[in-house]
């Protein structure tokens, strides 16, 4: 058979559910055979192929599983680097695959000719070019399963045309091996019994969470270790859900924006347990002034992440599931009582609030959205101050029900997974909220229609203050209220109207009782997408905040002045 038809039976035995695609020239023959074939797996067409990465990555980080790319060559595949980019910081599954010219005219400058594998190199787990038809379905193979296993992350495979017209027989393998590959997966016993033997001797241990936790499937065993041993759990931005929120040893996300109440855990403890977390500059802010009391142990899928940053005294490489697995009858209750004491009244001292004076605050949308969602709720959003108030706002009680862009910070990527991330838990009863700054927001909006189509009943939030809110908050707090070009207000768009504009419900609130009433109707709409402008005060700002490369007992709680 073709090689088309070999790609498209390959996805098919890799069991791929989702591919979201944009046709070309390039990969003109696979679509080709898409039509005729009428494959098991679902197309899904983006309005561009920067939204169909992020999709696949929603996709991929509500289900669990990998998720799928197709375009075309040269700009079809440039306009994917931000998404594989993302993937990679955040540890994403997807595979992505890129058409090429044909192999005679690789190198020649040839129309739509980009060398994507040399650009997207150091931002990939691993990347291939098939040469051969009959090397199609063992790659495939591989990259689906390089994906997956150990650290996830995208896999790039570049398809040039000629392979994709060369006849080969098909036969789809049933396992992989991969020369120099090998995924770290059972810790080392003596390294298990250090970790309980420093949890037994600690007085003010605190776990560290992160999204490794989550990618490794050990939240219900992360849950079961603090409770058993009493120790109260801070998590990462993509840690979020790891551990529920509404359990008494919940602190909240740590760092530059995390709680007062967790970071001054940081800075108290005796013993960090860092599970699956890489300790980036965004938690530990000036890494020589972070837990200053703190011995560390880090369990940890990748080697290369253990003592990067922060010296690991005792480095538990493997598998975070079986780690926790094998920790979990090794540890005892502990007396923490003391230390929680101490955290109760952090707690209190310094809880997360905000102004409420009949304006309508995001802090305010964003809590009533978590109420009305519930516990069945998957929550994409954006970057930016909206971000960091959902971190802090919204209610997580469960994994997989927070899904944002942490590691590049990539504005235009909330709605977009929203889109993946309702695509794949069509029949589940889970209800998607995408939750977004009006700056943000309008990079990928063109997929509300996708969204439409599909008739995906997102509750889109955009928080429009009329600017780019984040930058305008530094400029206010560091450079002497300069807002270079942070205005958003001249270029903004009637967001109701654009939404009607592609088939979706609008809406808009100005004030607390409006945002109640919009909440309630969005969630009566079953049929579409709605879009809920809330028109919130240019002035609201995210606290706490620790300055960047400042230490975090440096932690600003409150504005230098009134609005």
């Amino acid at each position: 058979m073709s090689g088309a038809e070999i790609f498209v039976r390959s996805l098919e035995a890799e069991g791929v559910e989702v591919v979201f695609g944009h046709p070309g020239g390039a990969v003109i023959k696979i679509y080709d055979e898409m039509a005729r074939l009428k494959p098991r797996f679902e197309h899904v067409l983006v309005r561009h192929e920067q939204g169909g990465t992020h999709a696949a990555e929603g996709y991929a980080k509500a289900t669990g599983k990998v998720g799928t790319v197709l375009v075309t060559s040269g700009p079809g595949a440039t306009n994917t680097v931000t998404g594989i980019a993302d993937a990679f910081m955040d540890s994403v599954p997807i595979v992505v695959f890129t058409g090429q010219v044909p192999t005679a005219l690789i190198g020649g400058d040839a129309f739509q000719e980009t060398d994507i594998i040399g650009v997207t190199r150091s931002i990939t787990k691993h990347s291939f070019q098939v040469r051969r038809a009959a090397d199609l379905a063992p790659t495939i193979k591989a990259a689906y399963h390089i994906a997956r296993t150990g650290r996830p992350g995208p896999v790039v495979v570049d398809l040039p045309k000629d392979i994709l017209m060369e006849e080969a027989v098909f036969e789809y393998p049933e396992t992989v091996t991969l020369r120099g590959y090998r995924v770290p997966e059972e810790p080392l016993p003596e390294k298990i019994e250090q970790a309980a033997r420093m949890i037994r001797q600690a007085k003010r241990p605190l776990l560290y969470v992160g999204g490794g936790t989550i990618n490794g499937n050990a939240a219900e065993l992360l849950t079961a270790l603090a409770r058993k041993a009493r120790i109260p759990v801070t998590t990462t931005l993509h840690g979020l859900g790891a551990f529920p929120e509404n359990d008494p040893l919940s602190l909240g996300m740590l760092g530059m924006h995390g709680t007062w109440y967790a970071n001054m855990a940081v800075q108290h403890c005796d013993l960090i347990i860092a599970v699956g977390a890489r300790f980036d500059d965004r938690v530990t802010g000036k890494l020589d002034a972070w837990a200053p009391h703190a011995k560390v142990v880090h369990l940890e899928i990748d080697p290369s992440c253990v003592s990067k940053n922060v010296y690991a005294d005792c480095a538990v490489v493997g598998d975070v599931r079986r780690a926790l697995e094998r920790l979990l009858p090794l540890v005892e209750p502990k007396d923490t009582a003391a230390w929680l004491a101490q955290i109760d009244a952090w707690k209190a001292r310094c809880p997360l609030t905000y102004r409420q004076d009949g304006k309508l605050r995001p802090q305010y949308v964003i809590r009533r959205l978590s109420e009305r969602a519930g516990d069945n709720a998957v929550v994409t959003t954006d970057v930016g101050q909206h971000q960091m108030w959902t971190a802090q706002f919204f209610t997580f009680v469960r994994p997989r029900s927070h899904i944002t862009s942490g590691g590049l910070g990539t504005m235009g990527f909330g709605f977009p997974a929203a889109l993946g991330a309702a695509m794949g838990l069509r029949g589940t009863g889970a209800t998607v909220v995408s939750i977004n700054g009006d700056g943000g927001f309008l990079m990928n909006a063109q997929e509300l229609r996708v969204a439409a189509k599909y008739r995906l009943p997102i509750k889109i939030a955009v928080m429009n203050n009329g600017y780019l809110g984040m930058v305008r908050q530094w400029q206010e707090l560091f450079h002497e209220e300069r807002y270079s070009h942070t205005d958003l207000t001249d270029t903004n768009p009637d967001f109701v109207k654009l939404a009607e504009a592609f088939g979706c419900v609008g809406l808009r609130a100005t004030t607390p009782e409006e945002a109640d009433a919009v909440i309630e109707a969005a969630w009566q709409v079953h049929d579409r997408p709605v879009l809920m402008e809330f028109v919130v005060p240019k002035e609201e700002m995210v606290f706490p905040m620790v300055p960047a490369g400042a230490a975090t007992d440096d932690m600003i709680v409150q504005r230098f002045r009134d609005e």
